[in-house]
């Protein structure tokens, strides 16, 4: 596999090295007079260190985050630095092959191995595009300022909004559990980006995968879809352009007003920018993306003045609507209420526990009564009386989930309509690796499964049994990975059962 490198951009003032002029010296009382020389020096340089601040002792260890405990990377940011093509961190791109779920790609990644591990950003194109015709400049830009990002080519260049969220996820699934650098990317700090019904893909997968960190959309709309984000709580950007004749600026504005209140987001309208505007490079775009994926992906406030309270170049933005201040997500209880529990190591952030147990996970805008979540999420919905560990429980209800022996499954309802409905199962391996995975449940009166992913069905009578996909059988000893489906008929809470062979 080919790895291409470009390296950072130089920095201003940057200048060649000179060569030392040679000095002749004279033998026999050279030595001790170096000796002396080097002596006088030590002490000068001891009386410093006595009389020097702390702070001025090493600012740029004192200014570096550190890689074990901070998610910043990169230097102080300043405007300039935004507007250049080129951020800090030398890349390199590999090819990706047709498979796993999506039509192949491109990853672009800092090449960087002391900063710890990235954040990643996945990117799908619009309705017949191709991501290596329009969106490919966004990869080494972005990739230059510390996240790994991985282009999506389409299975097929008419896929809907749900197929291209659907490749988005098994990409980010991919990247950072089967492609060469999946060591270099911290799994929990993903995010989507899409133009067009590519936008609408990142939409729907950030209502699959409510973890998500960030979902940007670039006027994102798909034609005939009822596209709404009223259950969207993803920190969302969406970006639009005042002469789109296609996704227009009205259609847009509607669009973002379906967002909860609470929902972190923003709306930036780019002046005179059509619907392809964002296929070819500009920092117009870029001063909104960079610093929203600081923020949102690396929890790192230095970026929001970029943002908030207002935009530091206003001229090329026709409209904007932000919700500021942001918050990064990390180690905060805001606006929530613990209650007889005990929240150990995690984050409720908008949500109640009463009487249960968090310990390392996060439960965002829902409630845990009874249960314990450990090492999981719970984001806008309830657990009951059961566990979960190592998963997720997303905009439903987990109660009770059973598994034993090699594996364990839960299930969450998390969307509903009229006449049908979406679901996520969580499938969590034991105490020992697996290699794969198979789960069962009944379907209730009236309901059918129409479409899978991450997983294969099979029905057999009222027996629905997904197995794994190629790329997320195996995983390691208490280790995690999800499915999800869309069905008709009425929401219910199945009782799962997980085997591996």
């Amino acid at each position: 596999m080919r790895h291409h490198e470009s390296p950072p951009t130089a920095p201003d003032g940057a200048a060649g090295g000179q060569a030392e002029p040679r000095v002749r010296r004279r033998p026999g009382r050279a030595v001790p007079a170096i000796v002396a020389t080097v002596l006088a020096v030590l002490a000068a340089v001891a009386a410093m260190a006595l009389t020097q601040p702390a702070s001025a002792v090493d600012k740029s260890a004192a200014s570096a985050p550190n890689a074990a405990t901070s998610t910043q990377r990169g230097p102080d940011p300043t405007i300039s630095m935004i507007e250049a093509t080129r951020g800090p961190f030398a890349t390199a791109q590999l090819s990706v092959a047709p498979g796993n779920g999506f039509n192949g790609g491109t990853v672009y990644y800092p090449t960087d191995t002391s900063q710890g591990t990235w954040g990643a950003l996945a990117i799908v194109p619009g309705y017949s595009a191709l991501f290596a015709n329009e969106e490919a400049w966004m990869g080494p830009w972005l990739s230059s300022f510390g996240f790994v990002v991985i282009g999506v080519e389409t299975n097929s260049r008419s896929d809907d909004d749900n197929a291209r969220a659907s490749e988005l996820l098994s990409a980010l699934t991919w990247l950072t559990t089967q492609s060469p650098v999946k060591d270099r990317v911290d799994p929990n700090r993903l995010s989507v980006l899409g133009h067009s019904a590519g936008g609408a893909g990142a939409i729907r997968a950030a209502e699959r995968q409510p973890s998500l960190r960030a979902m940007i959309g670039l006027a994102p709309g798909f034609p005939g879809n009822s596209l709404s984000m009223a259950t969207d709580h993803v920190p969302t950007l969406i970006i639009g352009g005042q002469n789109d004749g296609t996704v227009t600026p009205s259609y847009l504005s509607s669009l973002y007003g379906t967002l909860p209140a609470s929902t972190q987001s923003a709306f930036a309208q780019i002046a005179g920018a059509d619907h392809v505007y964002y296929t070819h490079a500009n920092n117009v775009e870029m001063k909104l993306l960079i610093p929203w994926l600081k923020i949102f992906l690396d929890s790192d406030t230095r970026y929001t003045q970029f943002l908030c309270p207002s935009l530091p170049d206003p001229s090329t933005i026709s409209a904007y609507q932000p919700k500021c201040p942001y918050v990064p997500p990390g180690g905060t209880t805001t606006g929530g209420t613990t209650t007889g529990g005990t929240t150990t190591g995690g984050t409720t952030t908008g949500g109640t526990t009463t009487g249960g147990t968090t310990t390392g996970g996060t439960t965002t805008g829902g409630t845990t009564t009874g249960g314990t979540t450990t090492g999981g999420t719970t984001t806008g919905g309830t657990t009951t009386g059961g566990t979960t560990t190592g998963g997720t429980t997303t905009g439903g209800t987990t109660t009770g989930g059973t598994g034993n022996g090699a594996c364990s499954a839960t299930y969450s309802t998390t969307n509903s309509w009229s006449g049908g409905f979406q679901g996520q199962v969580t499938v969590t391996a034991g105490s020992a690796a697996i290699s794969g995975w198979t789960v069962k449940w009944t379907l209730a009166g009236g309901q059918t499964v129409t479409q899978v992913w991450n997983g294969t069905l099979t029905t057999s009578g009222s027996t629905a049994t997904v197995t794994n996909a190629s790329y997320n059988g195996s995983l390691a000893a208490g280790g995690s990975t999800t499915f999800g489906f869309l069905a008709n008929g009425s929401p219910s809470t199945p009782t799962l059962t997980c085997t591996s062979p």
